[in-house]
């Protein structure tokens, strides 16, 4: 079944804006996602790792892509299409919370 990476982006202020029984309903559906095997979680700090050429590792305490929202988590799901993946996401908190959900099927490497 093809796999598929969510990023979702939300804010604290959009999240309490949403009525408390909208907010459950949308962690039921995370925890619904990870019951199937969704592979789910918070996002962290990142850090940004360069090699150029392989002339050594450099490493930068900050995120390379930026958005009007802070990223807030990421999942792995499996679905039977994009389609399928869409309607998983599309009632999780981020979604829901004024945030927005990234949805990127993953491709296998070129020669895999």
């Amino acid at each position: 079944m093809p796999h598929y990476l969510t990023i979702g982006y939300g804010d604290r202020a959009g999240y309490e804006r949403t009525p408390q029984d909208q907010r459950e309903k949308a962690h039921a559906q995370d925890a619904a996602l990870v019951s199937s095997g969704a592979l789910m979680g918070m996002a962290g700090a990142p850090v940004q790792v360069r090699n150029p050429e392989g002339s050594g590792v450099e490493v930068l305490n900050a995120p390379y892509l930026t958005s009007d929202l802070p990223v807030a988590g990421f999942a792995l799901i499996e679905a039977e299409s994009l389609e399928a993946a869409i309607e998983q996401v599309a009632q999780t908190p981020c979604a829901i919370c004024y945030g927005v959900v990234e949805v990127w099927p993953l491709l296998p490497p070129e020669g895999g």
